[in-house]
């Protein structure tokens, strides 16, 4: 599936998805999410902001720059893999604010600071099994994104590798259609630049090109 229509499903979904209403129920959605926010297709979940998501997804695009259907794919892949481990703290943090509530009362005989410290403690062990989901899952993501980036230089690499040694055959073709004042069609050559293409990488090409130095000649001093 190309970028853009990821993203437009990814954007449907989230406007198909109203969620709970209450503040209970928005923070035992925040929960459940430790299931089904890290994993499978879904990458919005309900109380995400579509626009920022495209927005975020926009800045891997200007950032990577794909230009074949492999690299728009792993670019894609790395802004939802990116997106969901800005959730994680989110998650995290959710947890402990449920844990606030649930235990509100148990250490309520407890001065402030004392009970707020122990209410942590206690939600830490309680949920341990989905800190610890956590932790795995952030491992697991980060492992992905890794992989993903390494996979998407090597491909930047070799296509651009490839564009600099097709480039350079084609200006090669050029320079002798113009010596020999022949009009010049890349097409031809099986080449797909254009005219304009092959001029600006000759400039750029002589612009590389170091200018040797010439020694002076000696003095009659020094003779």
């Amino acid at each position: 599936m190309s970028t853009a229509a990821q993203l437009a499903a990814n954007l449907a979904n989230a406007q198909s998805s109203t969620g709970p209403k209450s503040e209970e129920g928005k923070k035992r959605s925040s929960l459940n999410a430790l299931k089904t926010g890290l994993t499978g297709r879904t990458i919005l979940m309900p109380g995400d902001d579509a626009q920022s998501y495209q927005d975020h997804v926009c800045r891997f695009i200007d950032e990577f720059e794909p230009a074949t259907a492999r690299e728009e794919e792993l670019v894609q892949s790395m802004a939802d893999t990116r997106w969901r481990l800005l959730r994680i703290p989110a998650l995290e943090a959710n947890i402990y604010a449920f844990g606030a509530l649930e235990f509100a009362e148990k250490f309520s005989a407890e001065a402030g600071p004392v009970a707020a410290g122990l209410i942590q403690a206690h939600t830490f062990l309680a949920y341990q099994k989905q800190f610890n989901n956590l932790a795995m899952q952030e491992a697991r993501l980060c492992r992905r994104f890794e992989k993903e980036m390494a996979e998407l230089k090597q491909l930047q690499t070799e296509r651009i590798d490839r564009e600099r040694r097709e480039l350079d055959e084609a200006a090669r073709f050029y320079l002798v259609a113009k010596q020999e004042n022949k009009p010049f069609d890349a097409a031809e050559f099986g080449f797909e630049f254009s005219t304009e293409q092959i001029e600006v990488y000759l400039k750029q090409r002589t612009a590389r090109i170091p200018v040797p130095v010439i020694p002076k000649a000696a003095s009659s001093s020094e003779s």
